[in-house]
């Protein structure tokens, strides 16, 4: 692709296809493809074209994907297979030969045993070193780069199991320079804007440490692996947070394709009207990062340090389609009012009695700042998403999880600055917010929310705007899950929703302090009508129980 010493490397591809084949069923189970399978039906991925270019390693050149490799299972047929030297439909040809890597990746995107999206409509493979292209250019003691990509726009969700790296005199991995980064960044970054296509990039594993690109892209997913070898944010260039998500796997190779995939399920449950009328909203880049971004289960010791809104290990958490799935089906909500506020000014609510009817959804919208001039102040815009947080039990807490998406626009070198904050509507406090000046992201999680009335806002800040209106996607969900416990004969049935999933029960002797809780003995729930269920024992030695979550 380029003069040594920079190369794009593999991030995994030493005997993939049995590591593959033991665990993906286990990932279907924790990302929550089996429970989104078990509630809904066909979605499949069908009707979505995706592209998976592959990268040669320690100088092999294979990159095509085996149709009939026991991790992909898929007809010949679905396959265009394309590098510099053309394309070909059919397989085996003479453009390359097998990839162990890429099989192994096409299994967990959509292989037919134990992918995620094994009813995608068609697969561009491509060579990454024509797909991506990364020239220098010395201008006297200075090194510029331009990059350039050969992406077709029909492909909606690409995966990139593969990074961008340098290597030094000792034959290491090293991050590339900073103008390098920035300027595959801008490639990738224009044509996802152009073109609403949504790549999807391992982050690396741990070497270097900082995320690579492609994954640094802002309008793309940086994909870490939890549980596994991950390279961790932020990024060098100026500190946003990154990696965006992750998804459980020893390496980002296997990480990546689940979000792909997952990717294409949402896309594909957007398209056919599961989440309302709007379906090109739906269909939206922006929207899919933000609902996969919402729908993430945060590990117990999840964190992030103001004003970076994510974790620099985890990102916004560990993917979870089915809770980004019931959040799109949770339709698309307008704010309630819009209103402008003195550039810095103070916005609390604004006492308007109108309230979104749901409290887990999504919108698809847009914001405006005015940015003054001879005769005119500049002005901050907010639109106010007002929410009644009730139910049943009058002193049940909730939590809050609050992902807001926008684009760097194409050939922009910026972004607007957007922000997100959570007000009591009555008292006017401001309870949670998130503030970053260089990501485009802002993502809120609250635990322990009090009942009550709440203006979660989007605010468009006036000061360095790229322009006067920015496109966005917002997901939101509120929600407290109750544990019933009811006697059934001379056994105990516990059971709680499904949606949002991510809970386990555990149980203890007593509730003296300090008690210790247990998942010994807990049979795994059977679903019935959105509902999990267990039946317990009442000789079981533990009485009494809780649902966690991680």
């Amino acid at each position: 692709m380029k003069n040594p010493p920079i190369q794009i490397a593999a991030l995994f591809l030493i005997f993939a296809g049995f590591f593959c084949t033991t665990v993906r069923a286990q990932s279907l189970d924790q990302i929550g493809v089996t429970l989104l399978r078990a509630v809904t039906t066909n979605v499949d991925g069908a009707g979505i074209r995706g592209a998976q270019p592959e990268a040669g390693y320690d100088q092999v050149t294979n990159w095509e994907v085996n149709p009939a490799n026991s991790q992909v299972l898929q007809p010949a047929g679905l396959f265009t297979y394309i590098s510099a030297d053309g394309s070909a439909t059919n397989y085996p040809n003479s453009l390359s030969s097998e990839s162990e890597h890429a099989d192994g990746v096409a299994g967990y995107f959509y292989g037919t045993s134990g992918g995620v999206a094994t009813n995608v409509a068609h697969v561009d493979n491509y060579d990454a070193n024509y797909f991506v292209q990364v020239s220098e250019i010395p201008i006297g003691p200075i090194t510029n780069y331009s990059a350039s990509l050969s992406a077709a726009a029909d492909d909606s969700i690409v995966n990139q199991s593969f990074i961008f790296a340098d290597v030094n005199t000792n034959n290491q991995l090293v991050s590339v320079p900073t103008g390098e980064q920035q300027a595959i960044d801008s490639a990738y970054d224009d044509f996802a804007a152009t073109n609403n296509v949504l790549f999807v990039s391992g982050v690396g594993n741990g070497s270097p440490a900082r995320v690579n690109p492609p994954a640094t892209c802002y309008n793309g997913i940086g994909v870490g692996a939890y549980g596994g070898s991950s390279s961790s944010g932020p990024t060098l260039d100026n500190g946003r947070a990154k990696p965006d998500i992750e998804a459980p796997a020893s390496e980002t190779s296997w990480s990546t394709p689940q979000v792909a995939g997952a990717a294409v399920l949402l896309m594909q449950a957007g398209l056919r009207g599961d989440g309302g009328g709007d379906t090109n909203s739906a269909d939206d880049m922006r929207t899919i990062k933000a609902l996969l971004l919402n729908g993430a289960i945060k590990p117990a010791d999840w964190t992030n340090n103001p004003p970076s809104p994510l974790d620099t290990r985890y990102g916004a958490g560990v993917l979870n389609v089915f809770n980004s799935y019931e959040q799109l089906a949770g339709g698309k909500h307008d704010y309630i009012v819009s209103t402008n506020v003195s550039s810095g000014g103070a916005h609390p609510p604004t006492g308007d009695a109108g309230t979104v009817g749901t409290l887990s959804g999504w919108d698809f919208n847009s914001i405006s700042s005015t940015g003054g001039g001879l005769f005119s102040s500049a002005t901050d815009g907010v639109n106010h998403y007002y929410f009644n947080v009730t139910n049943d039990s009058g002193n049940a807490a909730f939590t809050l999880t609050a992902t807001l998406v926008w684009n760097r626009q194409q050939n922009q070198t910026n972004i607007n600055n957007l922000d997100l904050f959570l007000y009591d509507a009555v008292s006017s406090n401001l309870v949670a917010c998130s503030t970053s000046l260089v990501d485009n992201v802002e993502h809120i999680w609250l635990p322990q929310l009090p009942q009550g009335r709440y203006d979660l806002q989007v605010l468009k800040n006036a000061g360095n705007s790229v322009s006067d209106t920015e496109t966005y996607a917002l997901t939101f969900e509120f929600f407290s899950m109750p544990l019933n416990i009811a006697p059934s004969g001379t056994n105990t049935v516990l059971s709680w929703p499904v949606y949002p999933t991510g809970f386990a029960v555990e149980s203890a002797t007593n509730l003296t302090s300090p008690s210790v809780w247990f998942t010994n003995n807990i049979p795994p729930p059977v679903v019935t009508n959105n509902q999990n269920y267990i039946l317990i024992s009442t000789t079981n030695a533990n009485q009494f129980f809780r649902l966690c979550r991680p």
